[in-house]
């Protein structure tokens, strides 16, 4: 099978987030017994991480009455064919998103993709779009009547639902080409703009999402400002699939990035001492206490605002808190404002380092995830692969990948969580969780019982793969 994934970010190339994770993981796993390429835009910051990229072909990108000057570059990478739009004016900047211009950015690469499959001679038998930025493409294509890729067939997965490509009308003639036909017709039309996420909902043949629970969420929840409305219009054809993880990359007991490897044979003493490690490393208080780790975006969605002030509470019983990440300034500068506070207690890194992620994971007894919703989630699956027990708000992929203590279902319980987005929620499992703590016996087997846990891609390309196979 010949399958096309589009995406803005993708890994080891371009990272904000699970985005970039999943199209590659699953793009990886698939590759394995199938024909799988990535196109995505060639940012400043690939780089230095795709030297070895190869410049395909000049061409020019007709963008409505606009000519581009356009790079198209080719990499391999674990079997998976990279194809890289190179255009400066667009891409050659410090961040992948958050400009003014995203709207037009995103059309480019989106006619890019479509110009630069048919002068290939693509043609694939599946084309996967991945959230907002790329959901004109069916669109485009489906209007092409005599194009040779109006035989693919096409799936969306929501990522995240929260950002939807708004834009005025007007920019359907001045970006895309297109006449306003469809604006009319509500195909693409949501409150009052058109909607690259909508449109691409409207047009392709299968929808997925991250996470059955997501799935449901966004069904019957208005969670995302009115989009459950368009997802019930198409909700036989709306399915949620919990991501995986790579576990080769976060395998205990092969890491070369954390204190000392691990397995379920060793990994009482063994935790015990990556603790001890990221403690002295970090300038902590070596003891007996729990220590809770995070790493996450600083985000109102990721639940920061209930957790800065329970934290607060831990910290002043001298509990150890760490936690990567980088968001909102407010959020940064009330975490900044802590680690004064408490020196001792509570570490903070503000971005990403890769190898310190993988210390929080493989040290920390608890993993901080009290999000506010969670399409599906990776870090509590990595957690527990490092029998760390993940602390979840029970929404989305948390409660589809976590099963919660309750005091009963040791044998098969590999966390803990919480129901109400509330202070108190929160509050109470931490006591939870600290009460548990000071069983070995309860805590060894919760642990053991993480890092039973199978999370790898195989269970999650096979499904993808039974969706492709269904519409082709």
């Amino acid at each position: 099978m010949k399958i096309v994934m589009v995406a803005s970010e993708a890994n080891p190339l371009a990272k904000t987030g699970g985005l970039a994770d999943v199209v590659y993981a699953l793009s990886k796993e698939l590759a394995k017994k199938h024909d799988i390429s990535i196109f995505m835009p060639f940012y400043k910051i690939s780089e230095h991480k795709a030297k070895e990229a190869k410049l395909l072909k000049n061409l020019t990108i007709f963008m409505s009455w606009r000519c581009i000057n356009t790079k198209l570059y080719f990499l391999e990478i674990d079997g998976i064919k990279y194809y890289l739009i190179k255009c400066d004016q667009y891409f050659n900047r410090d961040a992948l998103y958050g400009y003014e211009d995203d709207i037009e950015r995103f059309a480019y690469f989106t006619i890019a993709v479509k110009q630069i499959m048919t002068d290939l001679n693509m043609l694939p038998d599946i084309i996967h779009l991945h959230d907002w930025q790329p959901g004109m493409l069916p669109v485009l294509i489906r209007d092409d009547k005599n194009n040779q890729l109006n035989h693919a067939k096409f799936v969306l997965t929501i990522h995240n639902p929260a950002f939807k490509g708004y834009f005025n009308p007007y920019f359907l003639g001045d970006l895309y080409g297109m006449d306003d036909r469809h604006y009319i017709d509500g195909s693409i039309r949501f409150k009052d703009s058109v909607s690259t996420l909508k449109s691409a909902i409207m047009y392709v043949n299968k929808v997925t999402t991250v996470s059955p629970s997501h799935r449901s969420e966004l069904l019957y929840q208005d969670i995302s400002d009115g989009l459950n409305e368009v997802l019930k219009f198409r909700q036989d054809d709306f399915i949620g699939i919990l991501n995986g993880i790579d576990d080769h990359e976060f395998n205990p007991r092969t890491d070369d990035k954390i204190y000392a490897n691990f397995d379920l044979r060793n990994f009482k003493s063994k935790k015990a001492y990556n603790k001890k490690c990221l403690e002295e490393e970090l300038h902590l208080k070596v003891d007996d206490a729990p220590l809770y780790g995070m790493v996450s975006r600083l985000t109102w969605q990721k639940g920061i605002d209930i957790l800065l002030p329970t934290i607060h509470g831990l910290l002043a019983k001298g509990r150890k808190v760490v936690i990567l990440g980088s968001g909102e300034r407010k959020y940064e500068q009330a975490l900044e404002n802590l680690r004064r506070e408490f020196p001792d207690c509570l570490a903070i890194y503000l971005g990403y380092n890769d190898v310190l992620a993988h210390n929080i994971y493989a040290a920390s007894d608890f993993f901080l995830m009290p999000s506010l919703f969670e399409p599906c989630g990776l870090s509590q699956m990595i957690a527990h692969r490092y029998g760390t027990l993940p602390i979840i708000r029970r929404v989305g992929g948390l409660q589809d990948s976590v099963i919660s203590y309750d005091g009963h279902n040791i044998e098969v319980a590999d966390g803990f969580g919480f129901d109400e987005y509330s202070e108190s929620g929160l509050w109470w499992t931490f006591d939870w969780c600290e009460k548990n703590y000071y069983q070995s016996a309860v805590m060894h087997q919760l642990r053991k019982n993480a890092m039973h846990v199978n999370h790898d891609w195989k269970v999650a390309a096979q499904k993808y793969l039974n969706i492709y196979r269904e519409i082709i």
